[in-house]
């Protein structure tokens, strides 16, 4: 199933697609948290809903705005740096350093205010930043408690997957000798366009994933390139940390940001970036002078 964030007028609801068309799924839970706290039950009444519907509880999708499907994350984002092999590559040599591959996973956190759903603003955020970059990225979304889970369990406690444009301050990167407030300047975490639930992606380490910078292909890859897997991501953070239900990780970005470019290049007002993993969709943002916070 395709779980989306859906507004209609003032309000938000969570729903379900239906090719073109969207199934309201408020009669079972209020928003996306709410709905991925329920657990596996609740999945199975949505699927009943989302069979049975025909008619007048079809929403077609030009009648809606898509949100972020989850737009209000409870805490941070999480993230990887440097998972994928070409990327920690370009990622070395444009700081100088030498190209080695990490040995443990490499972890920072977005803040939740930078979550915004497809077709938002991305905030220039002029005066903050010259060197604004885009990371097309595979995130998972946390099923069920996890603790102290090993790699060959891990994947039972995902409830789904969607994309992630991990849009980043390259400059503040450099200035503040962390990830964190170079990741987290307001609406700079594009998210959506929707929660594909797990049962329908086989095998997320084998999608092709690629971004598009005003209708030029930037990024090109497959998830398999990415250095640390999913289950092993698992077992390392809940050694000693607790994931929740709707914890969003997002697995690191392949070889083709600007900032590996030479000459490197920034994102400018009015740019377009399409960022699409197979099995998924495509999420579509566009850069914008003066856009305010999510």
């Amino acid at each position: 199933m395709r779980l989306v964030t859906y507004a209609k007028g003032a309000e938000e609801h969570v729903g379900v697609l239906k090719e073109a068309a969207v199934v309201d799924l408020s009669t079972l839970a209020p928003d996306m948290l709410s709905l991925i706290d329920l657990g596996t039950s609740a999945l199975d009444r949505a699927r009943r809903i989302l069979d049975a519907a025909d008619g007048a509880a079809l929403i077609p999708l030009g009648d809606v705005t898509l949100r972020a499907p989850i737009p209000r994350p409870r805490k941070n984002v999480i993230c990887l740096g440097m998972n994928y092999v070409a990327h920690a590559y370009e990622s070395a040599r444009a700081r100088g350093k030498p190209e080695v591959l990490p040995e443990y996973p490499v972890f920072f956190t977005k803040a939740p205010t930078t979550v915004i759903g497809p077709d938002a603003p991305v905030p220039l955020h002029e005066g903050v930043t010259a060197q604004l970059d885009w990371e097309v990225e595979l995130a998972f979304v946390v099923g069920s408690v996890a603790r102290r889970v090993p790699a060959e369990r891990a994947m039972d406690f995902v409830f789904g997957y969607t994309v992630m444009n991990d849009v980043s301050a390259r400059d503040l990167q450099v200035w503040h000798q962390q990830f964190f407030l170079a990741k987290s300047l307001d609406g700079c975490g594009p998210l959506g366009p929707w929660i594909v639930t797990a049962d329908e992606i086989h095998d997320p380490h084998a999608l092709a994933i690629r971004l598009r910078l005003n209708g030029r292909t930037v990024q090109d890859s497959t998830t398999g390139d990415q250095i640390f897997k999913i289950p092993q991501v698992i077992e390392v953070l809940s050694a000693g940390l607790t994931l929740e239900p709707g914890d969003i990780v997002s697995t690191g970005t392949p070889a083709g940001v600007g900032m590996g470019m030479s000459p490197q290049l920034w994102l400018k007002d009015g740019d377009v970036m399409e960022a699409e993993v197979e099995g998924i969709g495509v999420l579509r943002n566009t850069v914008r002078k003066g856009a305010g916070a999510p």
